[in-house]
This record gives structure tokens, sequence and C-alpha cells, in this order.
């Protein structure tokens, strides 16, 4: 069984490390991070300022959300992996083709040791400034907050888990669109607003209209933040909590074996042209 995986364990090894060198790239996007978490929090302190007994989820809350949301920013499937494309233009992925293993785990593999990478630096420094130098400096009302006790805690280790298994499986989606289809630009082009807006990225979904939250909370893309983040300041707890996590391991397993098979059955279509 361990040899089984070691092929993909391998792959994932090897873009994770090739993605970690890209340095610059994550200061970078740490501090745009900041500076737009910054906004955020301010615009949601002044609509506090005047309807905090309206708001569903308290100010504290909501800048803990906007924290989590940047820290963890790099992990939202809102752009397919730009390797695949490439793969796709020059014909490497014939080489995925011959390779003695599931393609659909090794691009998976892959596509998760990517976006690992980039989310992982990034969450780092957002946590030292965010949750360790604000209280500090006397800014503990605009500080990450730690979870809402050891129950929230525990149970936002599953729910981070299966919020990246969910985002990759969201991803390998995109993948096969794009190879399918020849060009990155399209799929990115709706995926973004789509994963932006129903993941509650944009705003809490909570802020929804009352008629909407059943159906945003059940959609597949509250898994990547909506559920893992009010698990993580205990707006969701003991049953409710639980309900949530499966319903984000069943919306993992529904779009993985839509993935697989829609791979299989581009691979089958998929025509090989040149020397």
């Amino acid at each position: 069984m361990q040899a089984r995986f070691r092929p993909y364990v391998a792959a994932f090894r090897a873009r994770f490390l090739l993605m970690l060198q890209y340095r610059v790239a994550a200061l970078a996007g740490f501090a745009t991070q900041c500076w737009w978490g910054a906004i955020k929090i301010m615009v949601y302190a002044a609509f506090y300022e005047t309807a905090a007994a309206a708001a569903p989820i308290s100010l504290p809350n909501v800048v803990t959300y906007t924290w989590l949301g940047q820290a963890f920013l790099a992990l939202l499937p809102w752009v397919a992996d730009p390797e695949v494309g490439m793969s796709i233009r020059t014909g490497g992925v014939g080489y995925d083709r011959l390779r003695p293993l599931d393609t659909y785990g090794y691009w998976y593999a892959r596509t998760l040791g990517w976006i690992v990478a980039r989310a992982l630096p990034r969450a780092i420094l957002m946590l030292v400034a965010a949750g360790i130098l604000l209280p500090l400096v006397g800014l503990e009302a605009w500080a990450w907050q730690p979870p809402s006790g050891a129950e929230a805690a525990l149970l936002f280790v599953p729910a981070f888990v299966l919020m990246v298994t969910l985002a990759v499986a969201v991803l390998m989606l995109a993948n096969v669109v794009v190879a399918a289809s020849l060009n990155e630009r399209g799929v990115n082009a709706v995926l973004m607003p789509l994963v932006v807006v129903f993941s509650g990225s944009l705003v809490p979904l909570d802020f929804f209209p009352d008629a909407l939250r059943p159906l945003l909370h059940a959609q597949p893309l509250a898994g990547l933040v909506d559920i893992p983040f009010r698990i993580y300041f205990a707006d969701l707890r003991g049953v409710a909590a639980v309900q949530s996590l499966a319903l984000q391991a069943g919306w993992t397993l529904v779009l993985v074996g839509l993935g697989h098979l829609a791979m299989a059955r581009m691979m089958r279509r998929l025509e090989m042209q040149g020397g």
C-alpha cells in the first residue's frame, strides 16, 4: 500500500519544494494581503459603528474571519493550475498519459503541492503579523484571535484539511476544462468570481439575505471559507459543526468523482499533434 502511493507523494513533494523557491512572490503576496485585509477590516468597523445590532457575526469574529481569509487566500481555487495549461500547449501531457499512474491522482498531487506551497509562507507571515505583532503594539481589537476554545481548535483541524482537499477537487475540474479547451483564460474568468462570492471570501455568507442562506451554506464552495472559519470562532459547534464537516467531505468526494470521470473522458478524446 505504501509503495502504491509513493509516486504521488513524490509528485507532491517535487512541486511543493519547487514552489517554495519563490520567496519574493510570497513576500509580495503577504504585503498585498495585509493591505487588503486592513482595508476590509476598516470597512467592517465603519459598518458596525452604525449597524452592529443587525450584524449576524460580532466584530471581533469578523476581524478574525478577515485575517484567516487573507492568510489562506492562496488556497482558494480561483485559477487553474498554470502547469496544466503549459503541459497541454507544449504536448507534455503525453508523458502523463504514458506514466503507469492514475493521471487524475498525479495531477491532484501536483496541484496540491502547488497551492499548499503558495499558501504556507504567507499564512505563517500573516499569523506573526496579525496574530502576534498587532496585540504586542496594543491593537488587540484588530488582531487575529486564537480559536474560540479547545473544541473549536480540534474541529478546525479536519475542517482545514477538508478545505484544502475540496479546493484541489475544484481546481482539478478546472484543470480538466483547460485540457479540453486548450486555454485557461475562460475558465479563470468564470471561476474567480464564483469562488470569491460563494465561498464567503468577499463577505461572510451570513451577511447575505436570510432567504438565501440555506442554499449558500449547502453549496460546495461554502466549504472553502465559510464552514472552516465559522468552526474556528465557534459559530458552528457540536452537531452543527459535525454536519458541516460531513458536508465538506461529501462535496469533496462528489467533485473528485466527477473530476475523475471527466478526466478519463478527456484523455480518451485527447489528440497529440506534431512530430
